[in-house]
């Protein structure tokens, strides 16, 4: 039990540190360049949003954030502009995925085969089982304590096409996140000689960082989520179970929210 403990906690590394300066210096150059067009750009937006909202003069949690809005006036034109960011998310996950296999790391050594899908499916299910619940709990206490804003799902109307494009939303988010901030970026930070905990915490604290616009509880909340889910990768290194766990908890969260709003008194 206690190497069982001692694995988890403090797990050896597998990949070998690359020495070569030139080519250590092209890494660190991909690295900048792909989160300063990403995820790492996002989290600079959330954090100039966060100050914005503690700049105000209402509480953060009498303030609101939508994360799934109206893009135009006109329905076709929303639809296309709904679609064309979900196509930017996937974008951001295949450039982390294709990174990785030009410099000869394939789907296979990251867990993007399809050699285990039920396992994966399974996997998955029992990841989003595990955060969901107490990460709702935890979203409503940071809220009842005033660190956190009221965060709105889906601002979506009632379309034909809202519940598909939000299911489309919540995969083009997960296949990003996942790809990107675990699958790319520990595996490179690997290659510099970061131990697992290091490039973990690194990784997660990124993840935290791109949701500050939610308030200190969607900075922490997310911290927590990406300890766990790049903990389970270095273990298992299975990236679809937590794509599919992630789409899972954002499908719950954009599309629960959209047919039940109204329905449920305080929602």
């Amino acid at each position: 039990m206690a190497s069982t403990v001692r694995s988890w906690l403090a797990p050896a590394r597998v990949t070998d540190a690359i020495t070569d300066p030139v080519q250590r210096r092209g890494y660190t150059w991909e690295l900048l360049i792909v989160f300063s067009a990403t995820l790492g750009l996002s989290g600079l937006r959330s954090l100039i949003s966060l100050l914005n909202s503690l700049l105000q003069t209402t509480p953060l949690n009498k303030q609101s954030v939508a994360l799934n809005v109206k893009q135009a006036n006109i329905d076709l034109l929303d639809l296309l502009a709904q679609l064309a960011g979900i196509l930017q998310l996937l974008a951001w996950g295949a450039l982390g995925a294709y990174l990785l296999w030009r410099a000869g790391i394939g789907p296979r050594l990251v867990g993007l085969d399809r050699t285990r899908p039920g396992r994966d499916l399974l996997a998955g299910c029992g990841l989003a089982a595990l955060i969901g619940i107490p990460g709702l709990g935890f979203y409503f206490l940071t809220r009842a304590i005033g660190i956190n804003l009221n965060v709105v799902p889906s601002a979506l109307g009632d379309t034909w096409w809202r519940v598909p494009v939000l299911i489309l939303s919540a995969f083009g988010n997960a296949w990003a996140e996942e790809s990107l901030v675990v699958g790319y970026l520990i595996t490179r930070l690997r290659r510099f000689g970061w131990g697992e905990n290091t490039s973990l915490v690194t990784a997660a604290v990124l993840r935290g960082s791109y949701h500050l616009y939610q308030g200190f509880g969607g900075f922490l909340g997310n911290i927590v989520l990406g300890l766990v889910f790049g903990r389970v990768w270095q273990r298992f290194n299975r990236l679809w179970a937590l794509v599919i766990a992630h789409t899972i908890l954002d499908v719950f969260s954009f599309v629960g929210y959209a047919l039940l709003k109204g329905v449920i008194p305080g929602l």
